[in-house]
């Protein structure tokens, strides 16, 4: 690491993450602070909904991590293009060669700096995936691959890579602490009683993402119906469970 390099430690954040942001957190500190006989790529996965996406961003912002999300249309040429995007490269020219060429030095020049690559499923899916093992090995930089819950399992068909990966994280359902940080992160002037909002949390499965969208609905319903906290017995707005369309039912699964 050259005299000038930005110091790329975990820094603890002035707003508690959820459980999964921790966990993502910690396990790009691991791979940062790896020993260097140990390899240092990890994989966080888990189903969609889950607040990966989520935690990997806010990881990117403080670490100042690089950070691309594969799409289904990506070549390998627009891969190699993204990542030199991401390292200042305005214009990325060359053969796909030539590119990882420039992307192996300007990552060379801080191999503290970890590189984060979100839908990193699609990547295996292309068989574009050899492309990291190639970076990380050449690099030595950190790697966070982040995708679904079948990336472990679709890794274990690229040996190469499988065998580069120091740890590997499952993102969890969120339990009521999670959902009670999020709806005070969120809507901090929401009134919402503990038992709606693990009733809330059942319903959605835990996923993020839809208890945010839960909450949103939750809070123009306590303003229309110019209520001051919502609980189980007053609340009549949407649930989004992923399922058709339904006002909100107090039932718990069985």
């Amino acid at each position: 690491m050259n005299g000038n390099s930005v110091s790329h430690a975990v820094r603890p954040g002035s707003v508690a993450p959820l459980k999964n942001v921790a966990s993502c957190l910690a396990l790009v500190d691991t791979l940062v602070h790896r020993a260097p006989h140990l390899p240092n790529i990890g994989v966080f996965s888990g189903f969609s909904g889950y607040g990966k996406s989520m935690a990997a961003q806010y990881c990117w912002n403080r670490t100042g991590a690089l950070f691309v999300e594969v799409f289904d249309f990506w070549t390998r040429k627009k891969f190699c293009q993204a990542l030199l995007a991401e390292l200042g490269v305005a214009q990325p020219r060359g053969t796909i060669g030539d590119m990882m060429d420039e992307i192996i030095a300007r990552l060379g020049d801080d191999p503290a700096r970890p590189v984060i690559i979100d839908e990193a499923d699609k990547l295996v899916d292309k068989g574009m995936i050899e492309l990291v093992r190639d970076i990380n090995k050449a690099a030595q930089v950190p790697v966070l691959l982040v995708g679904e819950e079948l990336l472990p399992q679709k890794l274990e068909q690229h040996e190469r890579v499988h065998n580069r990966v120091l740890e590997w994280v499952l993102a969890q359902p969120c339990d009521l602490a999670d959902a009670r940080a999020l709806a005070d992160f969120l809507y901090p002037r929401l009134g919402i009683s503990d038992e709606l909002l693990d009733l809330i949390r059942e319903q959605t499965g835990g996923k993020a993402r839809k208890i945010a969208t839960t909450l949103n609905a939750a809070a123009s319903f306590a303003l229309t119906a110019g209520v001051g906290e919502l609980t189980i017995a007053n609340y009549r707005g949407r649930v989004f469970t992923g399922e058709t369309p339904k006002r909100f039912s107090a039932r718990r699964a069985a």
